[in-house]
């Protein structure tokens, strides 16, 4: 199973309750008509994350596939095209961007209900090869972050090696996300000394740059 995962803020000029209107209607409908998608989820960004001003993003979507053929089947299919289309009827394209990962479940619990979501985008250290960096975000970094009271499940999205083929490099490396019963639940997690336990350990494979987030609730889409 391969996941994409992408991220965007709105249109300018566009209302986020708008937005979201708009993401959860009349775009769902088309991305599960899309064949070979297995699942679909949607992250709007909470609303009390505008209180301080923007945030990050506005909007971060999961999309299951078998595999990046079933993905590449798609690229001339009228239905992906008009996925495209319909983005720029409510998605700022510059701000637009897309990993392909694999998830690496380190608390592999039950996804709870009405639960808020920690999306982070991590950048590795420049000297640290992909694997080096999965490896220790994977067997070191995780049980570290696993420990932060509050968590009920953990997820870390491994951007695919092929990602950095040919000596590209992807927007990001990894996509680390918790769940959390509640706001509370998260804000509680963030003054425990096993939170702080995982931001030391961030040195020693990301890079020194600020880590960009969200606060979410997930929306699931039925795929037909």
């Amino acid at each position: 199973m391969v996941k994409l995962i992408a991220f965007f803020k709105r249109s300018a000029g566009l209302s986020v309750e708008a937005f979201q209107e708009h993401w959860r209607t009349v775009h769902a409908e088309l991305v599960v008509r899309q064949r070979g998608l297995r699942r679909y989820v949607q992250n709007h960004t909470l609303l009390s994350g505008y209180r301080r001003g923007e945030p990050d993003y506005d909007g971060v979507a999961e999309a299951w596939f078998d595999d990046t053929q079933a993905m590449r089947d798609l690229a001339d299919s009228p239905e992906y095209a008009a996925v495209r289309e319909d983005e720029a009827n409510f998605i700022d394209a510059a701000s637009m961007g897309v990993v392909l990962c694999n998830e690496v479940a380190i608390v592999d619990r039950p996804e709870p209900g009405e639960a808020v979501k920690s999306i982070a985008f991590l950048t590795k250290q420049a000297e640290l090869l992909p694997e080096q960096f999965q490896a220790h975000w994977r067997e070191k970094h995780g049980p570290i972050a696993a420990a932060i009271p509050g968590i009920e499940r953990y997820v870390q999205n491994h951007v695919r090696l092929g990602g950095y083929a040919r000596g590209r490099t992807p927007v990001f490396d990894g996509v680390p996300i918790s769940w959390f019963r509640d706001l509370d639940s998260l804000r509680a997690s963030g003054k425990s000394p096993e939170y702080e336990a995982t931001r030391a350990d961030e040195t020693n494979f990301l890079s020194g740059a600020r880590l960009p987030f969200v606060v979410a609730t997930a929306r699931e889409i039925e795929v037909p």
